[in-house]
């Protein structure tokens, strides 16, 4: 498990309770022996214990060797330096969601890039890290071309109380789960502002209909956008403050500042640097996002809430 922030310890938590030998990989040696010593990953899961069968270390060649698969936890924007530090990898489960600023690449295809022919899938749904943490009930898909690597991906990781579905769509699945987190700070952005329940179900719901065309122009499939990974995601993000997304949106609706709100945090909030990253990707595939741009431009400064809704809510009438 490389990345040691609440999903990636929840999922090594999760791995454990599921009969594995773990080895959680952590950035710093000193949060590491923190770690190991409380049994606890205090800043991120506190009062989630660690199991015996995890073993948490900085040392990435301990980490990796004889590992037989690799979940690489690390945020979006970061994968790449990630994996630029790392030795071989064995085949590698990707569970980060988002859009890389300046190449719009996503998760799998900075992946190819970095380490070309390693088999990869892609783990996404409306999963919040402290609820698989204590097990609670809980399902997303494992995406992969690789149908083996699916397999071997959900026998490790699922559970009892977590359901892994295998899916052949992880272009759409990466789409979706990037697009749900800008989804999410529009959403938090109208409550937060006192717009109401409608204004934020005709956010969620245009969102979906954005996600879906982008999925299609970039080859996934339409119903993927359906499915756990699109409106499962959407609708848990979308719905309170334990999501990162809606919840900076909601301070954002409230009238703090961006900046403000970011030094206060301690984990990514991974939909502030998709946004654009998002809009420039569709922007290529000629895919319209009126509300992944209204997003953007709320986070660059370039527009208030006020006229943002005003913007979307004077857009040209048209069929659904």
């Amino acid at each position: 498990m490389i990345g040691a922030g609440a999903w990636g310890t929840a999922l090594a938590v999760q791995a454990a309770r599921a009969g594995n030998a773990v080895r959680l990989l952590a950035r710093d040696p000193g949060r590491a022996a923190a770690m190991r010593a409380a049994r606890e990953n205090a800043p991120h899961l506190p009062g989630v214990a660690l199991p015996g069968a995890i073993l948490v270390t900085a040392a990435a060649a301990a980490a990796l060797d004889g590992a037989a698969l690799a979940v690489l936890a690390v945020p979006a924007q970061h994968l790449r330096a990630a994996l630029g530090a790392l030795p071989a990898l064995p085949p590698a489960v990707v569970v980060a969601k988002g859009v890389e600023a300046g190449t719009l690449a996503l998760p799998l295809e900075v992946l190819a890039e970095a380490r070309p022919g390693l088999a990869a899938a892609v783990l996404s749904g409306p999963n919040f890290a402290h609820e698989v943490a204590r097990g609670l009930p809980a399902a997303a898909v494992v995406a992969a071309a690789d149908e083996a690597l699916r397999r071997e991906a959900a026998g490790r990781l699922a559970g009892p109380s977590f359901r892994l579905y295998a899916g052949s769509d992880p272009v759409g699945v990466q789409v979706a789960g990037a697009a749900k987190n800008v989804a999410a700070i529009a959403a938090g952005a109208v409550m937060g502002a006192g717009l109401g329940e409608n204004a934020r179900a005709a956010i969620v719901t245009r969102a979906l209909a954005e996600v879906t065309r982008l999925i299609v122009a970039l080859g996934g499939q339409a119903g993927t956008a359906a499915g756990l990974s699109g409106l499962g995601d959407l609708m848990l993000t979308c719905a309170g403050p334990a999501s990162r997304n809606f919840s900076l949106g909601l301070a954002l609706g409230r009238g703090r500042a961006l900046a403000a709100i970011l030094a206060e945090r301690a984990g990514v909030t991974e939909g502030v640097a998709t946004a654009p990253a998002l809009l420039a990707r569709a922007a290529q595939a000629g895919v319209e996002m009126p509300v992944c741009a209204a997003v953007a431009a709320l986070l660059e400064g370039r527009t208030d809430l006020a006229a943002t809704v005003e913007d979307l809510m004077a857009r040209p009438a048209r069929a659904e």
